[in-house]
């Protein structure tokens, strides 16, 4: 059976959007992976399909209700009931590459989309949903950020994007270091040439200015990151009978 996602949203023309195109839209016709978006109003109860109500303790704006995002969420788990369930909101745990391999390897999961302030509490811990965000900032609803966490878990996907070291390769990869520069032809392009071991055809010369390269970016780009690399090296070194220098 293939990675199947299912999209909770108010506005399920938005996809698939561009998961349909490249390489997530050809694995999407191939089978490679399945997705449906379903319209949270077809769970309202009454004659207005009504899905928000004013929060309790007052406040601006409005709150998805519990009950109608249940039903919804009940509806997109029946056929396969073992996937998470993922809200998108910016108080939710930050995605990250480890966490998006974790989702990869699974069977798929349930996206829910918030929109107005948010999606009552009660709903969220009696289904223990997932919390994810996909950075500091806000959006105006979690569709954008269903759509990135999607493309992110896709495009890991075996036959998906055809060659497995690439994804091993690139920034965020298996030791979380960010991705070393690229160069192409022209080797001399407006009075910059291309640095001359990517031309040497010395392999281990080129793997080594690369690694260097991505440690360089890293610790002057993404310091935390850096700092977790160390760490978990530290950590590898100490299991292997090598303890990390203090």
């Amino acid at each position: 059976m293939s990675w199947r996602a299912d999209v909770l949203t108010l506005f399920p023309e938005m996809f698939p959007g561009p998961l349909g195109l490249s390489l997530a839209g050809r694995g999407l016709r191939e089978g490679l992976w399945s997705l449906a978006a379903h319209d949270i109003r077809e769970h309202a109860k009454d004659r207005h399909r009504s899905v928000d109500g004013t929060p309790f303790g007052g406040g601006a704006g409005m709150v998805l209700r519990p009950d109608v995002v249940d039903a919804a969420v009940g509806a997109a788990l029946a056929e396969m009931p073992d996937r998470p369930v993922i809200y998108l909101t910016p108080r939710g745990r930050l995605l990250d590459q480890a966490l998006v391999r974790e989702l990869a390897a699974g069977p798929g999961a349930v996206l829910l989309c918030g929109r107005y302030e948010g999606v009552d509490q009660r709903v969220i811990e009696a289904r223990g949903m997932l919390e994810i965000s996909i950075g500091d900032y806000v959006l105006s609803g979690g569709e954008l950020a269903a759509l990135t966490l999607l493309d992110a878990c896709v495009r890991l996907l075996p036959g998906v994007m055809g060659a497995a070291e690439s994804a091993a390769e690139e920034s965020h990869g298996a030791e979380g270091l960010l991705e070393y520069p690229h160069y192409t032809r022209p080797a001399e392009w407006a009075g910059r040439a291309v640095p001359e071991v990517l031309l040497s055809g010395h392999h281990a010369a080129i793997a080594a200015w690369r690694r260097a390269e991505s440690e360089n970016i890293t610790k002057e780009r993404r310091p935390d990151l850096w700092a977790r690399h160390e760490t978990q090296r530290g950590g590898a070194g100490a299991i292997a009978g090598h303890p990390a220098a203090a």
